[in-house]
């Protein structure tokens, strides 16, 4: 087994680093007084270090019975994952959600995109709590609804929106669901991309483009390596800049307009961690997640969704040797697993999804408590006009075939 869990949650074998000033501080491992700070909770949080925080997630959870539904997605941590009914990718939690009507509280161990999605999909006489409200996603986080809006804008001004079809990945706001829900668009996930662009761009949609947000990596590897599109037919919109820094002619010809957005975990694995990972590793299967960009899952022997990713480790015979591009948490959950094969992470240095794994056992615990007392809280609701158009977006989305 490459991941040693003796040695800590940090330390990778073969893959460990010596000590260095400068590396990146861990969760729960000192502090930077000039990071981000996050957001305090209503309600005063257990400590990290109580012993007895097990103990009481267990009484709680208890106590709580079939009242309250645990969703835990693949990336959080250990502690939170054993507490969770089920686990699973943000949309398969969200539909899990949805078929548990008699789970007044739906407690979401995840992101905030997550929650939103979990609102829109349950009944009304549920409550969707997300245990700390500073767990959102960075790249959710870069597609804001009035960049949306103006790119729209942009797109019409230059006679190019009625041709347009907006795909939305799940990793995205309600508001942004919303979007894609008005405009007559659907929402993808890292599975069923290529479906809802052979959709969007069939004889019932009959799309010139496509405007995909707000990942461009898995928007230009669905449409390159599954659609068989050229490269020079994917352009970049950034947000940032005037027109998005595109010219009118320019986003007439292409077909897939890409939102200049990324995971910021996935993001960071380059060309380099795979050729320095087969050097290291003889043999090894490089996986990677499609959000992952285009250098890497070209250079990758097998790409797949989350689940996707499991389900090849699950299955792969004893002695296999995995190099896996996804969250950290996820990759020692496999390797810790599997201890009659090799599974590293693809990267030599750590990189957790930090907002992620925000969510950890004394917020859980917090959250449970309080909903034995008798109180709600960090509750994630979305505007009913928003959920509307964000579940027909969704709903096309389960149409597809």
């Amino acid at each position: 087994m490459t991941i040693n869990p003796a040695l800590d949650r940090a330390a990778i074998t073969p893959l460990q680093l010596p000590p260095n000033p400068l590396t990146l501080l861990l969760l729960g491992r000192g502090a930077d007084p000039d990071s981000e700070r996050g957001v305090d909770c209503p309600g005063a949080l257990p400590p990290a270090s109580d012993p007895n925080l097990v103990e009481r997630a267990a009484a709680a959870r208890a106590a709580l019975g079939a009242s309250v539904f645990v969703l835990g997605h693949h990336y959080q941590r250990d502690e939170v994952i054993a507490f969770a009914d089920v686990t699973g990718d943000s949309f398969r939690l969200a539909q899990q959600a949805a078929g548990r009507p008699e789970a007044g509280h739906i407690v979401f161990c995840g992101v905030h995109f997550m929650a939103e999605s979990a609102d829109i999909l349950t009944g009304d006489h549920q409550q969707v709590i997300l245990p700390d409200l500073a767990a959102g996603c960075s790249m959710a986080d870069m597609a804001a609804l009035e960049q949306v809006e103006q790119a729209w804008e942009t797109l019409a001004d230059a006679g190019l929106a009625e041709g347009t079809v907006p795909v939305s990945y799940m990793n995205s706001t309600a508001a942004i669901k919303a979007f894609t829900g008005r405009h007559g668009g659907t929402i993808c996930t890292s599975s069923n991309a290529r479906r809802a662009l052979q959709w969007a761009f069939g004889p019932k949609r009959r799309g010139e483009r496509v405007l995909f947000l707000p990942d461009q990596h898995l928007g230009r590897n669905t449409a390159v390596l599954e659609m068989g599109m050229a490269r020079e037919d994917c352009v970049v919109y950034n947000p940032h800049r005037p027109g998005g820094g595109v010219a009118a002619a320019r986003l007439r010809d292409a077909r897939m307009i890409l939102w200049r957005g990324h995971c910021s975990v996935h993001g960071r694995f380059s060309r380099a961690c795979v050729d320095d990972v087969r050097a290291r590793i003889p043999g090894v299967t490089v996986l990677v997640h499609p959000e992952c960009q285009y250098e890497v899952v070209t250079a990758a022997d097998m790409i797949g969704s989350t689940e996707y990713i499991i389900r090849v480790v699950d299955e792969a015979p004893p002695g296999s040797a995995f190099a896996v591009g996804t969250e950290l948490n996820l990759v020692q959950r496999l390797a810790n697993r599997h201890p009659d094969k090799t599974v590293a992470f693809l990267d030599r240095t750590v990189c957790y999804c930090s907002t992620m794994n925000r969510i950890d056992l004394p917020h859980l615990v917090w959250a449970l408590e309080s909903l034995v007392r008798g109180e709600t809280v960090n509750r994630i609701t979305v505007d009913p006009d928003v959920a509307t158009h964000a579940r027909k977006a969704l709903d096309q989305m389960l149409a597809l075939p």
